[in-house]
Order: C-alpha cells, then structure tokens, then sequence
C-alpha cells in the first residue's frame, strides 16, 4: 500500500487483496470438494469407537449411523464443507495478504507487535479448532448420539445436524481461543489489567462454566470439565501475558 496514494488508489489495492484471497480460497475449496473421500473420512471418523480418541480412552465399540433427508442436502454440505476446509488451509495467506496490505502505514515497532499479534491469533484459533475435532465434539457426539430415554426410541441423526455441530463448534472453540490475544490487545490499550482480571477470577469461572455449557449441549459433569478446563487455562495464561507485556 503506497503511503502517499489517493484514497481510490488504496481501495483498488485492498479490492485486489479481497479479490486473491476468495480467489484462492476457492482454489482450495474447489481441491477439497474434489478429495471428497478423504475430506468426510476426517469429518465423519469422530462418530465411531474406531476414531483415536476414543481408541486411547478404551471406549467400548460403538457406531452411530447417518442419514439423509433432503433431496439437495448432501450436495450442499459437501460444498460448505469443502469452502470451510478451504478457508482453514489458505487463512494463513489471507493474512499474509492483508498484512501487506496494512503494514506500509505501520511504524517498524508496530509491524514488530502485528506480525506476533496476527501469528498468535491464527495459532490460537487453529489450537481451539484442533481440540473440539480431537476431543470436544467427539465426546459431545458420542454422548448425544447414544442417549436414549428408551430402547423403544432408536436415535435417527441426520448429516446435516452432525455437520452443522461440528462447523459451529470449532467456530465457536476457535473463537474462544483467542481470549489471551484479545486480553492482550485491551491491556495494550489500558482497559485491563492483570490485577482486574485476578480480581474477577471468581466471576470468570462462573461465566467460563455457562459458557462451556452453551459450547457443549451436554449434561454429564466430565463433558462439562472438559470443555470449562482449557477456557479457563485461557484466562490464566492471559493474566500471565498482562503480568509480563
């Protein structure tokens, strides 16, 4: 970005970004709709007692079974799965790209902070990602698809809500790993402190227990533990990265 352009000149630049990052997001997307076999056996592997977690935790065997009710249905879920992959492979370029993009009208100690703040970001997120697919939404999976009130009632899932979970649970756990960035950021900007959050400790965990409930749609205590333990290692760590910024 030329610091001395017009405004025009930077909005066709930040036009030509926007137009390489869908550009080879749909690149990816488009190889992945393609891998079609090895894309769902990722996505679907967390449904049976065959799927690594479950193999080091010793579960019994289990398997729940899928179906479809749409007509349109599973041609639609390929692609949004597909576009998501995408998006998760080229998200590093996508930053890289818009960082170019900012980094001309940043002084030489704020590109310092940016590229930290933009690396640990996209870590953090794909950190959250990483542990709902390997432990969170398996066992939230498990736990749902094997409830039953009677052995009457068999359980009937669709694909479309075992995807739509799993999507909206690593958005969500990507999201929230980013607490100690964005504490980070607010302590930069003097609106916390690790004094304040030490003080709120009692509050956080009561808030982090809600939050892990939403998260995952569950009743047992141990499902609940697991997903209320890392958000509020989370906030420990941040309170740690306020003490030492």
């Amino acid at each position: 970005m030329n610091e001395t352009g017009t405004f025009w000149d930077h909005l066709d630049e930040l036009r030509s970004v926007v137009i390489r990052g869908l550009a080879i997001t749909m690149v990816a997307a488009v190889a992945a709709f393609f891998l079609k076999d090895w894309l769902f056996a990722v996505v679907l592997a967390p449904r049976s007692s065959d799927f690594i977690t479950f193999r080091l935790m010793g579960v019994e065997p289990f398997s729940i079974s899928l179906m479809n009710t749409g007509l349109t249905e599973q041609f639609v879920i390929h692609m949004r799965t597909a576009f998501y992959a995408g998006l998760l492979v080229t998200l590093p370029y996508i930053i890289y790209l818009l960082f170019g993009f900012v980094s001309p009208a940043l002084y030489d100690n704020e590109k310092k902070y940016a590229v930290l703040l933009v690396s640990s970001g996209y870590l953090m997120f794909m950190l959250g990602t990483l542990l709902n697919y390997f432990l969170i939404f398996p066992l939230t999976v498990k736990f749902l698809g094997t409830y039953q009130v009677s052995e009457d009632v068999a359980n009937m899932l669709t694909l479309q809500s075992y995807v739509d979970t799993l999507l909206m649970m690593s958005l969500v756990m990507g999201i929230v790993f980013e607490l100690p960035v964005v504490s980070w950021i607010l302590g930069k900007m003097g609106l916390v402190s690790a004094q304040m959050m030490g003080e709120w400790r009692r509050q956080a965990v009561v808030a982090i227990l809600i939050v892990a409930a939403v998260i995952t749609p569950t009743t047992d205590a141990f499902t609940l533990l697991i997903v209320a333990l890392p958000i509020w290692l989370l906030y420990e760590l941040s309170i740690l990265i306020l003490k030492l910024k």
